[in-house]
C-alpha cells in the first residue's frame, strides 16, 4: 500500500470517528491499546437515558476530542497489522466495561453472556476466529432429513444451523420468497422498533441505512441472507404444509404439502421444526355490514400493491403498532384520518426515529468489529434485561391500580410528561389517549410523531365503539356517521393461538390444538411438547420477549439448543426425542409462577399476551440472561428418547445370538 493510499485511508476514518459514538470508541480504544486507564474517571460517560444512545457520554469536548483521537491511532495501527492488545477480556472485564461505558451497574452474572455476544459478533467478521468445539460434524445417519415449515427470520436461522451441522434439510414456504411478516407488512410507515443492529442476525452483519430500519431493508436484509448462506436452493416455495402427523412405527413425520398447482403430496422427515411464526394469521372484527363496504377494506398485513390514499377519506380501526406507523405515514396525504381506538396505549419516546446513520458510522460498522461488536452490546444493554426488575408486583405499593411498583410509577409520571409535551394545547385529548393501566402492562409502544399526529386538524380520533359499517361510512354507539373512502384493520394478529396454519397430529393422533385446549399453547422452552416427538417449535409460546429485546436473540438462542440436541442425537444415534410430561410441567408451572408476579398479569387492561382463559401464553417471564442460560446446552435427560429401528433390531438379534 502507498504512503498516498494509507493517508487517504486514514482520512476516511478520521472522518467516520468525528461522527462515532463515544461510549463505543471508549470501549474500542480498551480492548486495542490494553490500556485500562481509558476506564477512569476523566472518560467515564453518564447514565444512558431511555433508549437514548448518548452519542458524546455528555463528556466535555477536549475530552471527546481525545477519545476520538486515540481511537483514530488504535484503529489504524490495528488496520496495519497490531492484534488487539486484549483479544478475549474476561467475563469480570466485560461487566467492568460494560458497565462503564452504559454509566449503569450491570450485574457480574452476566459476563459469561456478554463474552459470549461479543465472540458470536467478531466472529462473523473473521472467518480465522477459532469456532467452538461443539461445532464439528456429527455424521447423520442415512436418510436423516429435517423440514423447516416458514422461511421467515426462524425459518432461516434455523436452515443457517442445519447447513452448519450438515443435515439434510428442506424449507417448505407457502409464498413465493422468503421474509415472512416482512414480506407481508407492505403498509406506509411499517418498520422495526426495536435497534436494526440488534434486530439482525449475530452471524450477519449488514449495511443498514437507518438505526431503525423500515419495512423494505429489513425484507433486503432477509433476501441477503438467504442468499449469502446459500440456504433458498433449500427452500421450496409456493409449497404450503396442511398437516403433519407423527407415525411411530417408522419414527417419522409424514407431511402433507399442497403445491402451487394444487396437487398435494406426502413428505417425510425425522424432525420437523416449525417456523411459522407469530404474528399470522391477521385479525379482522366481525363488524356488521363490513362486507357491503364499497371502497377498498383490508388488514394492514394485506395492504393492496399500488393503494394511493392520496386525497382519501381513511378509516383506520384499531390504534396498536401498526396504526401508530401507519397513520403518521399517510396523514397529510390523506384527505382525512379517522382512527376508532378500543383502548389507549402508552408509548414513549423514540430518539432514532428514521433518522439515517451517517455514512462515516456506516464504515465503522462494516469495517471495525470491535466498533461494530461493542455497539450491539450497548444496545442489548439498553433494551434488554435493564427493564426487568420494574416490571416486577411490590406487594406493598399502595397504587395497584394504576402502577405496580415505585420504579413502574416513575415511569407511568414520566411517559405522562411527555404525552402532555406532545399534544401541547390538546388538552382535550388527554382523557382519550392516557392509559389507566400500569406502564409496560401492554406492549410498549415507540412514538414516531403519533401523538403530534392527533394534534392535526385533518385526522380524527374516536372512543366510541363501531355499530356498524355503511357502505361508506361507519356508524358508532354515540349514532355519529364517519364518511369513509378506504377501511383499514390495524387489528393484529391471532397470537395466542401458535402454529395454527397446519394440523400437527403427535402420538395417537392427538392433535396440537387439541393437546393445547385450542389457545393454551406451552412448550418447554418455548420449543417442545410431550406426546410430539421430534418437533420443535421456533417462537413458540411464551418466547416474545416482553421486556425488552430482540426477537433475532430468542431464536438464534433456539436454535442454539437445537443444534446441540440434533447433534447429540446424531453422535448416539437417537432417532426420537420426546419432551418428559414432568419437565414440560415444571417448566409451564415455572412460567406461571413468574407471570403471577409480573405486570402482564395486572387485571386493568386486555393485552394480546393472554389467552381466552387469561393466562400469559405470548411473553417469556424470563430474564434474556436466564433464557440465555436455559438454552446453551441440551439435556437429553429432560426427553425420552428411542434408537433406530434398525438398531433396536440388530441389538435383539445379538442378544439372541449369545443365548
Amino acid at each position: 500500500m502507498t504512503v498516498a493510499s494509507d493517508g487517504g485511508r486514514r482520512e476516511r476514518l478520521a472522518e467516520a470517528v468525528d461522527s462515532a459514538n463515544i461510549p463505543t470508541l471508549l470501549m474500542v480504544n480498551t480492548q486495542l491499546t490494553g490500556d485500562l486507564g481509558w476506564l477512569s474517571e476523566r472518560y467515564r460517560p453518564s447514565p444512558t437515558r431511555g433508549l437514548e444512545d448518548n452519542d458524546t457520554g455528555d463528556l466535555p469536548a477536549d475530552v471527546q476530542a481525545e477519545v476520538r483521537t486515540a481511537a483514530v491511532e488504535a484503529i489504524s495501527a490495528w488496520q496495519a497489522g497490531e492484534p488487539p492488545a486484549i483479544p478475549t477480556p474476561s467475563d469480570e472485564l466485560m461487566v467492568r466495561m460494560l458497565s462503564f461505558c452504559m454509566g449503569d451497574e450491570v450485574p457480574d452474572e452476566y459476563g459469561p453472556m456478554l463474552a459470549d455476544d461479543l465472540e458470536q459478533a467478531l466472529r462473523a467478521f473473521d472467518e480465522e476466529v477459532p469456532a467452538p468445539a461443539t461445532t464439528s460434524r456429527p455424521t447423520p445417519s442415512d436418510g436423516f432429513r429435517v423440514l423447516v415449515v416458514g422461511a421467515g427470520i426462524s425459518g432461516l436461522c434455523a436452515a443457517v444451523m442445519l447447513q452448519r451441522l450438515g443435515v439434510e434439510f428442506e424449507i417448505l414456504e407457502k409464498s413465493e420468497e422468503v421474509g415472512g411478516t416482512w414480506r407481508e407488512h407492505q403498509y406506509p410507515g411499517a418498520g422495526v422498533d426495536t435497534p436494526t443492529h440488534l434486530y439482525s442476525f449475530s452471524f450477519a452483519p449488514y449495511d443498514w441505512s437507518q438505526y431503525f430500519a423500515l419495512r423494505g431493508e429489513i425484507f433486503e436484509y432477509l433476501q441477503y441472507v438467504a442468499s449469502e448462506f446459500d440456504v433458498r436452493q433449500r427452500i421450496q416455495f409456493q409449497t404450503e404444509v396442511r398437516e403433519a402427523a407423527w407415525d411411530s412405527e417408522a419414527q417419522l413425520w409424514k407431511v402433507d404439502v399442497q403445491r402451487p398447482n394444487g396437487v398435494h403430496e406426502t413428505l417425510e422427515a425425522n424432525v420437523v421444526i416449525s417456523a411459522v411464526g407469530a404474528f399470522n394469521p391477521p385479525v379482522t372484527p366481525d363488524i356488521p355490514g363490513v362486507d357491503r363496504f364499497r371502497g377498498p377494506a383490508f388488514h394492514t398485513a394485506r395492504w393492496p400493491d399500488g393503494l394511493d390514499v392520496e386525497g382519501k377519506q381513511v378509516a383506520v380501526i384499531g390504534n396498536g403498532a401498526s396504526a401508530m406507523q401507519l397513520v403518521p405515514a399517510i396523514a397529510g396525504r390523506a384527505s382525512s384520518v379517522k382512527i376508532f381506538q378500543r383502548s389507549p396505549q402508552w408509548a414513549q419516546p423514540f430518539p432514532k426515529f428514521q433518522q439515517k446513520v451517517p455514512d462515516g458510522v456506516r464504515h465503522l460498522f462494516q469495517e471495525i468489529p470491535l466498533y461494530y461488536a461493542w455497539y450491539r452490546l450497548r444496545q442489548a444493554w439498553i433494551f434488554h434485561d435493564k427493564l426487568y426488575d420494574s416490571l416486577q408486583k411490590d406487594p406493598q405499593w399502595p397504587h395497584s391500580d394504576r402502577s405496580i411498583n415505585a420504579t413502574n410509577d416513575r415511569h407511568r409520571k414520566y411517559l405522562t410528561k411527555y404525552i402532555q409535551s406532545e399534544l401541547g394545547d390538546r388538552t382535550d385529548l388527554l382523557d382519550k389517549v392516557l392509559p389507566t393501566y400500569p406502564p409496560f402492562g401492554k406492549r410498549m409502544l415507540l412514538d414516531n410523531g403519533w401523538y403530534r399526529c392527533l394534534t392535526r386538524d385533518d385526522v380524527q380520533l374516536t372512543t366510541d365503539s363501531i355499530s356498524r359499517v355503511d357502505p361508506g361510512s361507519i356508524v358508532t354507539s354515540s349514532g355519529d356517521v364517519h364518511e369513509a373512502d378506504v377501511l383499514v384493520f390495524a387489528t393484529g394478529f391471532d397470537i395466542t393461538r401458535f402454529v395454527s396454519t397446519m394440523e400437527v397430529r403427535g402420538r395417537h393422533g392427538s392433535s396440537l390444538r387439541e393437546t393445547w385446549d385450542d389457545d393454551d399453547c406451552r412448550a418447554f422452552l418455548g420449543m417442545a411438547v410431550p406426546g410430539f416427538p421430534n418437533f420443535f417449535c421456533l417462537y413458540g409460546p411464551n418466547t416474545q420477549p416482553g421486556h425488552g429485546g430482540s426477537l433475532i436473540t430468542t431464536v438464534e438462542e433456539q436454535v442454539h439448543y437445537l443444534e446441540d440436541l440434533l447433534r447429540q442425537m446424531l453422535d448416539s444415534q437417537i432417532a426420537v426425542a420426546e419432551c418428559r410430561p414432568d419437565v414440560y410441567d415444571r417448566y409451564t408451572k415455572q412460567v406461571d409462577e413468574r407471570h403471577a408476579r409480573m405486570v402482564w398479569t395486572h387485571p386493568g387492561m386486555r393485552t394480546y399476551y393472554r389467552n381466552s382463559q387469561g393466562r400469559v401464553v405470548v411473553n417469556s417471564p424470563f430474564r434474556n440472561l436466564d433464557f440465555w442460560r436455559m438454552t446453551r446446552n441440551a439435556d437429553l435427560e429432560d426427553f425420552v428418547t428411542e434408537q433406530r429401528m434398525a438398531d433396536q433390531s440388530r441389538d435383539v438379534q445379538h442378544e439372541e445370538t449369545k443365548s
